[in-house]
């Protein structure tokens, strides 16, 4: 294995970068990256259309989430691959094809982690809010929103992690990330599988397993944070 990443560690980390195209553990860190920024103001939109008082958005809106987490990510993959071409008369890139499924995939997962976050705050302070004149819309932007996205943090970090390992599937049609790069140098080995997807195995635990260290290092800072005028109130 040591040979291995003395000879194809580059491939595996940045794929045929700076002479080609960014590739490796780079590339699935960027679509992660794309994936979570780019479904985030969208996924904001759809949880808080989740519990709109107007029926008709909070159907629409439950309607997209139920059917797009019935879905594989593979098979919305698939769809964006055929699908977006037709859309806009003309050819597109796996990559874009990869973002534009993970962007609508992590958008219904993200929505049902605002919703519940936005669920979990007191109802006194919507009722509160509204007591002081504020529209909902206010309420919402002003005294709700700040709350619950602080709150779902840690929920929104392991949506990232899930998604560094969904863009495995990438691969499927050629986009170089990681698990590609890792095939096109099984491909050349041909006699070393286990040990070129033992390496591949590695690198995700190590990602996911700091990413996951991560997201408890937040968390504890979050419940100090929410202890902390609890325990200042109770001194005074």
């Amino acid at each position: 294995m040591i040979a291995i990443l003395r000879d194809y560690g580059l491939l595996l980390a940045i794929g045929q970068f700076p002479e080609g195209p960014i590739g490796g553990l780079a590339l699935t860190l960027i679509l992660a990256l794309s994936g979570l920024l780019l479904s985030f103001p969208l996924s904001v939109l759809i949880g808080v259309g989740r519990i709109s008082p107007n029926p008709a958005v909070a159907r629409l809106a439950a309607a997209f989430v139920s059917v797009v987490r019935a879905l594989p990510l593979l098979m919305l993959i698939f769809w964006a691959y055929f699908i977006v071409p037709l859309i806009i008369g003309q050819t597109v890139s796996g990559l874009t094809t990869v973002i534009v499924a993970l962007v609508v995939y992590e958008t219904a997962y993200l929505a049902e982690v605002v919703r519940a976050a936005i669920l979990a705050l007191p109802k006194g302070q919507v009722e509160a809010s509204r007591s002081l004149g504020l529209s909902y819309v206010q309420t919402m932007k002003d005294i709700i929103l700040p709350q619950a996205l602080f709150n779902a943090i840690p929920s929104i970090l392991n949506q990232f992690i899930s998604l560094v390992k969904n863009t495995s599937v990438a691969y499927i049609i050629s986009v170089d990330e990681l698990t590609y790069a890792a095939y096109q140098v099984n491909a050349q080995l041909l006699t070393k599988p286990v040990e070129v997807y033992v390496i591949l195995a590695a690198t995700y635990f190590i990602i996911c397993f700091s990413l996951n260290r991560l997201v408890k290092l937040v968390e504890r800072r979050i419940h100090t944070s929410r202890q902390a005028p609890i325990a200042a109130e109770a001194a005074a």
